[in-house]
């Protein structure tokens, strides 16, 4: 993949060479590595990898899923904050995870973490095992259970 990157580079840099400007222009080095993308995109075969641009949209793809869990569980804790009683039961359980690097789950920790209202206390020696503290374990355990699948799936898409 950093082959297909450094060759869009090259085409860019060509392609303002060839455009036999007075002065470089960064509108002409875009315009280039768009060309870039569209050789290396139709040419992807014969590389004998995906195409790079693939990581980067699914890298995307991974922050809008976690902006998306971020205010979602923001506003379940500011309903509890504000709230006049609050009723919570506050709990520890185990999950067990798919990803097996340590980018992986070091990821997968750090997005749970920042996600209001859960906290990774602890990970397994081995790392397959999360031990999450949650707010409100009754009522949302199964909301984060969904959202670490989300994670997960997305971690996965990245990283494989």
């Amino acid at each position: 993949m950093p082959a297909q990157f450094l060759l869009n580079l090259f085409i860019a840099f060509l392609w303002m060479v060839l455009n036999d400007e007075d002065e470089l222009r960064f509108t002409t080095f875009f315009a280039g590595f768009l060309v870039g993308v569209g050789i290396i995109f139709v040419m992807q075969r014969f590389f004998g990898k995906q195409f790079y641009l693939h990581r980067f949209f699914r890298v995307i793809k991974l922050i809008l899923i976690f902006i998306s869990e971020l205010f979602q569980s923001a506003l379940v804790v500011m309903k509890h904050i504000v709230s006049p009683k609050i009723d919570i039961k506050p709990g520890i359980f185990t999950y067990r995870t798919a990803l097996k690097s340590d980018w992986e789950v070091t990821t997968l920790a750090l997005l749970l973490t920042l996600t209001p209202g859960s906290v990774v206390m602890e990970v397994s020696p081995e790392g397959d095992t999360f031990y999450i503290h949650a707010l409100d374990i009754e009522r949302y355990k199964k909301d984060l259970l969904r959202s670490l699948g989300r994670f997960e799936k997305a971690i996965m898409e990245v990283t494989r």
